[in-house]
């Protein structure tokens, strides 16, 4: 299988270092995107631009195999101030890759390299390099302009890495694997007051602390203790002095699930219970809930083609056949809804290694050391389902 050469590799940690210090948020990766689409056509491929507004897609075809697959990175940063300290921080105030996605381009790119100048695959290779994974659902809007339809595959595949696994360690889990992510802003209305008379008022604040309270049974006491759900009040916005009573309360909550149904009961309880909680108070209630990530369901039969390529290719501690599940979200979950495929983890290291930070923090970078690592996997997956002898 084709390794990255001490040379290549250092040309591609330089890439990922230089997608860093200039990170772009949700749609807004032109430069990336645009760096991203001449590596590609200088490698030969043909090059979509524009898709999701700032998606990109290469695609290689070679001699007569039919297998279509796909493989997927994400390109966007996080509006957080990086702390790092490293050589390459981020340049623009305010924006950095906290989550790893400049890593994930560089290990597809790195792949992209060594497949165009590979032999011994037959079929069609479709490099998918995805804008606005945080929580702007790029994935949905590729999909909605066309990406499966001008890019048919059999299958699909992306990585993230994952501090807190050993450095290089190749995750997997078959099924459910990722949460589903909802948002309800609920909105609480009485009568304002003094709060020397409370008797004369209907108290928001009140009846908010006691939703938030009575929010917490969603998961203790609605949901099967073997399944795994998470209700998160945020934020909490009322009243302003000690001695008033507002007439409004603003509640911001976060729902997660690990099972379709699950995510359904959570959506009809708790719309029952910040009405019942609002009525006991005397107060009003309107509930603006918006439907976030779907759950990510692991294809069973691709992920153990996904994993049979790790065992083949790698040792055996550097594999973990079925992680845990986590209540993390990711969009990649709608291109599963669609094409059959699996979604696994790259350790970026666990506690005692450079890479132990967790994602979405100011201190986090992504490991450099997992570049050759991740194109070694690609490339072997890519060989292994695109088989000149299936």
């Amino acid at each position: 299988m084709e390794r990255l050469s001490t040379m290549v590799l250092q040309e591609f940690i330089d890439l990922r270092r230089d997608i860093h210090q200039h990170p772009e948020l949700a749609f807004d990766e032109h430069r990336t995107s645009a760096l991203v689409a001449e590596r590609l056509r200088s490698w030969g491929y043909s090059v979509a631009t524009g898709l999701g507004g700032t998606g990109v897609v290469g695609q290689l075809k070679r001699g007569d195999g039919k297998a279509r697959i796909g493989l997927r990175a994400d390109m966007d940063a996080l509006p957080i101030e990086e702390c790092t300290g490293a050589p390459w921080t981020s340049i623009r105030p305010g924006l950095m890759h906290a989550c790893g996605h400049d890593g994930h381009t560089a290990m597809l790119l790195a792949a992209a390299r060594l497949l165009a100048y590979s032999t011994g695959w037959s079929g069609t290779l479709n490099l998918i390099f995805q804008p606005a994974e945080e929580g702007g659902g790029g994935a949905l809007k590729m999909m909605q302009d066309g990406l499966f339809e001008r890019f048919p595959c059999d299958a699909i595949f992306a990585m993230h890495n994952m501090p807190g696994f050993p450095e290089g360690q190749l995750v997997f889990r078959s099924g459910p694997t990722m949460a589903s992510s909802d948002y309800a802003t609920v909105e609480l209305h009485g009568k304002g007051g003094h709060g020397a008379m409370p008797h004369k008022a209907s108290d928001v604040v009140v009846a908010a602390a006691s939703t938030v309270m009575a929010l917490q049974t969603l998961v203790s006491r609605n949901v099967d203790p073997l399944q795994a759900a998470v209700v998160t009040v945020g934020a909490i916005h009322a009243g302003h002095a000690n001695n008033v009573i507002p007439a409004s309360a603003k509640l911001e909550i976060s729902v997660r699930a690990l099972d379709p149904a699950v995510r359904v009961a959570l959506h009809d309880r708790l719309h029952d219970i910040v009405n019942a909680q609002a009525q006991c108070y005397g107060v009003s209630a309107r509930i603006d809930w918006r439907p976030g990530y779907a759950v990510l369901v692991n294809d069973p039969i691709e992920t153990e083609r996904a994993l049979d390529v790790a065992r083949k290719h790698f040792q055996a501690e550097q594999i973990n056949p079925q992680g845990p599940m986590l209540t993390g979200s990711e969009d990649f979950a709608f291109m599963l809804e669609r094409i059959p495929g699996c979604y696994l983890f790259i350790g970026n290291g666990s506690d005692g290694e450079p890479g132990a930070c967790m994602v979405h923090n100011p201190g986090y970078d992504f490991n450099d050391n997992n570049i050759a690592v991740g194109a070694k996997y690609w490339c072997a997956l890519a060989h292994e389902l695109l088989s000149l002898n299936p």
